[in-house]
């Protein structure tokens, strides 16, 4: 595959990164051809029938024709979320690449390790994520619904499969409509990350990676994360802001997939409560690689996210909630999840 920046030394084998990510995210539940067909079918049109349910409950009106929606197995995933990460990491790269160019046998060898770690990464996340919005792509971003993970957990969870895919709809395509009818967002989100790049400071980052490392997992018995141990104060202030915004994404979404759902789901209690309890992770290795990945504090964003959220719109109803969206200087803070009083007061006083 080709990155943002192809002129630049490779610092990421990003096809070694796809290729292993792929080998190791598996193939996923074993189903039928016309059970996958199917699936896939079923997904799709879902998606699309979800975009005026979420017009019609939060007012938020996407055009047409803008972002894709694309039905994909694990491999697409990770091919995917590998052109995202290597766009998102450009400016980063060129700031560290401009320091200290890599040459040489040294280069090709580092990009090669940072390839297998980035791999590895994308294969465990493979077999977990049901769907994600990726802004990264031009113009304007594009969904994605992984069918095999979709299937596994409603076998897993024992849920009806067709109130299931639609439940998970909702939620996906509740963040292609907050893309796409909020024109700001990715910009914000870009200039965010930009924000990010622009405190990385080169020597700091290559070194000391090993004992970072080793005290990250060490920490993360007490929910540290990689994310947390190799970021600067400044960065972390950024981080906060990215939080704030994500988490009210993120929950915003599970209020809508969890209040249209009554009326289009008839089983929508029952699949929330048992989604509940698998997203705590299943085992001692999986609760560990969430801890250090910092996905524990995504959950914790749809936690917080959904009461920001509720307790907004309870107080002074949706159509007032929709400020949130005028700008950058509406979203909530991360303090201010906590305190939704607080941000109606700033916002809307």
């Amino acid at each position: 595959m080709t990155g943002p920046a192809t002129e630049l030394p490779q610092m990421i084998d990003w096809d070694l990164a796809v290729s292993l990510g792929s080998r190791l995210a598996g193939e996923g539940p074993v189903v039928t051809r016309t059970e996958a067909a199917d699936a896939v079918a079923e997904l799709r049109a879902g998606a699309n029938r979800s975009t005026g349910l979420v017009r019609e409950f939060t007012g938020l009106d996407a055009p047409d024709g803008t972002a894709p929606i694309l039905v994909v197995d694990r491999p697409g995933w990770v091919q995917a979320n590998a052109e995202a990460f290597a766009l998102a990491t450009g400016p980063m790269v060129e700031k560290i690449v401009s320091a200290k160019p890599p040459s040489g046998l040294g280069q090709r060898f580092g990009a090669k390790v940072t390839g297998a770690e980035v791999g590895g990464l994308l294969g465990f996340l493979a077999g977990k994520v049901l769907g994600q919005f990726d802004p990264f792509y031009e113009p304007y971003g594009r969904l994605l619904l992984v069918a095999p993970n979709i299937v596994h957990v409603e076998r897993e969870l024992g849920v009806d499969p067709h109130d299931f895919r639609l439940w998970v709809c909702l939620h996906e395509e509740t963040h292609r409509v907050q893309f796409t009818a909020v024109p700001w967002m990715r910009e914000h989100l870009f200039s965010e990350i930009r924000a990010i790049s622009e405190t990385v400071e080169p020597a700091s980052l290559l070194e000391g990676g090993v004992e970072r490392i080793s005290e990250a997992i060490r920490a993360g018995r007490n929910g540290g994360s990689i994310v947390e141990m190799f970021s600067t104060p400044e960065q972390r202030a950024v981080i906060d802001r990215v939080t704030g915004m994500m988490s009210l994404l993120e929950g915003h979404a599970d209020v809508v997939m969890d209040d249209v759902g009554p009326t289009v789901i008839p089983s929508v209690g029952a699949i929330r409560k048992k989604f509940t309890r698998r997203r705590q992770g299943v085992g001692g290795l999986d609760r560990i690689l969430r801890r250090l990945l910092g996905l524990d504090a995504k959950m914790a964003q749809y936690r917080d996210g959904a009461k920001f959220v509720r307790a907004v719109v309870d107080r002074v109803g949706m159509e007032e909630f929709n400020a949130v969206w005028a700008g950058p200087q509406n979203l909530p803070s991360k303090a201010e999840l906590s305190d939704p009083e607080g941000w109606v007061e700033r916002v809307l006083a």
